[in-house]
């Protein structure tokens, strides 16, 4: 990632009236630096686990923490067989961490319903997740049907309201750039609802599409849940 060499702030006014709301400034060759770091298709990977109700960085358990609080800037609700766990409802949203870079978490199941009952009041309120600062937080479950009981969480989610200036600018910025994951694409998900989120195999972005989504259902946990599986077997 190029770095600055002239900040927005010591810029002629022409100058600045050139960079976009995200460019922190210029580099060495006169060209905009954006203020958020991003690998094309690779953000950097918030997990979160439901077997222990907790968020971290890649899979690793030392970053682990309870609560995840962001803004969306894009992000797919989908049905799709990926990450080796069977055909299952995800949420797959992007945001901008708090060291600018830009990041994605994986949610599905049960915790997909939870998401959907955030976008439906904004809808009618003419707004979306991207208007929102989303707060996720854990909820312990247990399901009675095996034995011995298992304990699992689903994620809930409240939201404030975003400040209307940074919400333009992450706007602005997801609009330009070409946000998705490499290792979560297959050219057949069925995309339920999308808002920025770029889809390689046609080459645009996906917004307001809107379709059918059918609810996960009873809470009750699937018994897989409990069984040791590899590392992405995580909500991630």
């Amino acid at each position: 990632m190029a770095k600055v060499a002239f900040p927005r702030e010591e810029l002629t006014a022409d100058q600045q009236a050139s960079l976009k709301s995200y460019h922190a400034g210029l580099d060495q060759d006169g060209q905009p630096v954006s203020k958020f770091k991003y690998l094309e298709g690779h953000p950097k990977q918030i997990r979160f686990d439901a077997k222990d109700g907790s968020f971290n960085i890649n899979g690793d358990a030392k970053t682990s923490f309870k609560t995840l609080t962001f803004q969306p800037i894009a992000w797919r609700i989908f049905t799709d067989n990926i990450l080796n766990m069977g055909t299952k409802n995800w949420a797959e949203m992007f945001f901008i961490d708090d060291k600018n870079c830009v990041s994605a978490v994986l949610f599905h199941g049960y915790s997909v319903d939870n998401i959907f009952r955030l976008i439906e009041p904004l809808y009618y309120d003419d707004l979306t997740l991207a208007d929102v600062i989303i707060r996720a937080i854990p909820e312990k479950k247990e399901n009675t049907k095996i034995q011995p009981k298992g304990v699992y969480y689903i994620a809930t989610f409240s939201y404030t309201m975003a400040d209307a200036t940074e919400t333009k600018l992450l706007t602005d910025f997801a609009l330009d750039v070409p946000i998705f994951r490499q290792e979560t694409l297959t050219d057949v998900a069925n995309i339920k609802t999308a808002m920025n989120y770029f889809n390689p195999f046609v080459g645009s972005r996906l917004n307001d599409k809107n379709s059918a989504y059918q609810p996960t259902g009873d809470p009750s946990a699937p018994a897989e849940l409990f069984l040791d599986q590899p590392r992405d077997g995580q909500e991630s």
